[in-house]
């Protein structure tokens, strides 16, 4: 039997056993199996039998290194995960000297536990516990240093166009007659949500007929619509503007993502400093859909 160094030797995508991971990180296996109950690994149990995803053990691995004699140990200035369009406002309108790298929810937490990032943006229904993110940030951030904050409260639904001159009424109508749907990326939030809705309607994708091509951000997903090339889509109440909106669910928990460390950070505490003005208050009511009674409020302490 090939000794288990052979994890190095394996593809990036390798899913190790226990001892493989053990062996990786050169600890015992008694070892991987209490960081398993403790939940400080990223680790699998989808094939009934423990398994750790290579990818994320790196990831893991490179989160919790620090160099502090070299100045390393904070991630670069960059907010990653999902779009929304108050929170990229807020980021400029604070200060905070974050770059947007919107590339969808769980790629954000891949970032963030790369250390890509500085904080993610999620909104992860997990349909079995009817609970938001706490499970995807768990499964991707097992680590006990990161802290998620409540954002809001948000209003999803279907965006059409000016006037609903199609007169759609649900996703049932927009599968029965064959509309073009506007989707969005497979990892962004609002695509997993438009999944769990479908199912609960007793749907899926294959009931509807896509748009040419998915949109990278709420706003990509309103023009689709405006310029004709999509008939409907779910998107944010705050990103329909002028178009004619359908809500479906007016309890989404959108939150953010961060290391303890980060969240004292200049940045992050310029931006939390900002969300208790005025101005961001009045350009929240401005963009509609969304509900901040309890923004800035910790959801989850790792």
């Amino acid at each position: 039997m090939a000794a288990p160094s052979s994890p190095h030797a394996l593809g990036f995508d390798a899913l190790l056993t226990t001892a493989e991971v053990a062996d990786y990180l050169r600890v015992k296996e008694r070892t991987i199996y209490e960081m398993v109950a403790r939940q400080t690994i990223p680790f699998s149990r989808a094939t009934g039998k423990l398994l750790f995803p290579r990818r994320l053990i790196d990831a893991w691995l490179e989160a919790q290194t620090e160099l502090p004699a070299l100045g390393i140990g904070l991630a670069p200035p960059i907010y990653a995960g999902s779009n929304d369009p108050l929170l990229e406002w807020a980021l400029r309108q604070s200060g905070s000297g974050l770059a947007v790298l919107a590339r969808g929810s769980v790629q954000g937490l891949e970032d963030l536990a790369a250390a890509r990032a500085i904080m993610a943006g999620v909104h992860l229904l997990d349909p079995a516990s009817g609970q938001w993110n706490i499970a995807a940030v768990k499964a991707h951030l097992p680590a006990p240093n990161y802290v998620q904050i409540h954002w809001a409260r948000r209003v999803q639904g279907l965006i059409v166009a000016a006037g609903n001159p199609l007169g759609i009424a649900s996703l049932q109508d927009a599968a029965n007659r064959d509309l073009r749907f506007a989707t969005r990326a497979a990892g962004a939030g609002s695509q997993r949500l438009l999944e769990v809705l479908l199912a609960r309607a007793g749907l899926d994708l294959a009931a509807l007929r896509l748009a040419e091509r998915p949109a990278e951000t709420h706003a990509d997903l309103a023009a689709l619509i405006e310029t004709g090339m999509a008939d409907c889509g779910l998107g944010l109440q705050a990103a329909a503007g002028h178009l004619g909106f359908l809500p479906l669910l007016a309890d989404e928990e959108f939150d953010l993502i961060m290391t303890r460390r980060a969240y004292f950070e200049p940045p992050l505490q310029k931006l939390l400093a900002f969300i208790r003005t005025d101005a961001f208050s009045r350009h929240a009511a401005y963009l509609g859909g969304y509900d901040l009674q309890r923004i800035g409020q910790v959801v989850w302490n790792g």
